[in-house]
């Protein structure tokens, strides 16, 4: 679960923000365990029931495709086969899949969308939490029966197929869901012909075009804690897309422990470096949403130096003593505004 974006010019009243103007019409509803939110420019309050719909109906169809907590969704049908054939997925699906692959194989399998069996295992997927730290044999146990190599995406004339070389391979999309969901509302704005718009998905974010006073739509990265609402960033997009993944909101504590949501697939067990939060921006939010898990689970120093490599824009806090330090990359930089809508040096 993501909660670090701060949507400027909607309707959170953040450091830094805009406060919403008059004629910006906000939609919003809840999807994917989470809330969507659409705010839109130069667009009549009449228009506001029949949008409110087709949101929500699209949203209702990809969480009917995507998720793992409906046991009759396309994805969990397919975790349910335990069969070794190809399965037809429709081409979402597929679009997801195969980003995931690409990130999976950059980060060396740190964005792992197999990792479900671990992610129940820890209680944060369908299954309930534990009452005691799972044992290293049960760890060994559900590591065997993940891995990005025992999945495999075959596209072709008849549409495409997803298939898998383990029978109990488990694939949890919810990582990237958010991300995937943001830009399908973009497009679903484009196929009106709205073309000023701001679109979330619980924590991934896109933009196009201007709010209604005129100005760039801004977004805030909220600070790394659960105890204060306060902004670490604001960025101009610029028609891209935004996604934070952070350690310190989704946790439960557990024989003394605090247990994170973000499971490292090397070692099956959550994370405990010091990096907690890593902002993303990319050309859409669904790689956007794909990327920041996969720095999340490096840590520091290993996602700053993929970030050179792959010459990304990131943003990274990481816990220090008492306080935090921040990175950003040139990449990132470039989207960086201060308060009144500036380009920050």
């Amino acid at each position: 679960m993501r909660f670090l974006i701060a949507v400027c010019c909607a309707a959170l009243l953040l450091t830094g923000c805009d406060k919403p103007q008059e004629s910006t019409l906000v939609l919003q509803g809840k999807t994917m365990g989470t809330v969507w939110r659409v705010s839109l420019a130069g667009v009549e309050a009449s228009q506001q029931a029949e949008l409110q719909q087709a949101i929500q109906q699209q949203l209702d169809h990809d969480d009917r495709e995507l998720s793992t907590w409906k046991s009759d969704s396309v994805l969990s049908h397919f975790n349910q086969y335990h069969g070794l054939e190809p399965q037809p997925i429709g081409a979402n699906m597929a679009d997801i899949i195969v980003m995931a692959l690409r990130i999976g194989a950059k980060t060396q399998g740190a964005m792992d969308i197999t990792v479900g069996p671990l992610v129940n295992l820890w209680g944060f997927g369908p299954d309930a939490q534990p009452h005691h730290l799972p044992t290293a044999a049960q760890i060994a146990t559900a590591k065997a029966q993940t891995g990005l190599q025992h999945l495999r995406v075959t596209e072709g004339v008849n549409g495409a197929s997803l298939q898998k070389d383990l029978p109990d391979l488990y694939v949890d999309l919810s990582t990237m869901g958010e991300g995937f969901a943001t830009d399908h509302l973009a497009r679903l704005m484009e196929q009106r012909g709205i073309n000023n718009y701001l679109v979330s998905v619980g924590g991934a974010v896109l933009t196009r075009g201007l709010n209604s006073g005129g100005n760039a739509w801004r977004v805030a990265v909220q600070k790394p804690t659960d105890r204060e609402n306060a902004v670490e960033a604001i960025v101009d997009l610029q028609g891209h897309g935004i996604s934070t993944s952070g350690s310190y909101r989704n946790y439960y504590e557990l024989d003394g422990k605090r247990i994170s949501h973000v499971i490292d697939p090397a070692t099956g067990a959550p994370i405990e470096h010091k990096l907690v939060s890593a902002t993303v921006i990319a050309t859409t939010a669904l790689e956007a949403d794909g990327w920041d898990t996969g720095l999340m689970v490096l840590g520091t120093e290993k996602a700053r130096a993929l970030a050179i490599k792959e010459k990304l824009a990131v943003y990274l806090v990481t816990k220090q003593g008492d306080g935090f330090t921040h990175w950003m990359s040139p990449q990132f930089r470039a989207f960086l505004r201060d308060e009144q809508g500036k380009t920050t040096p």
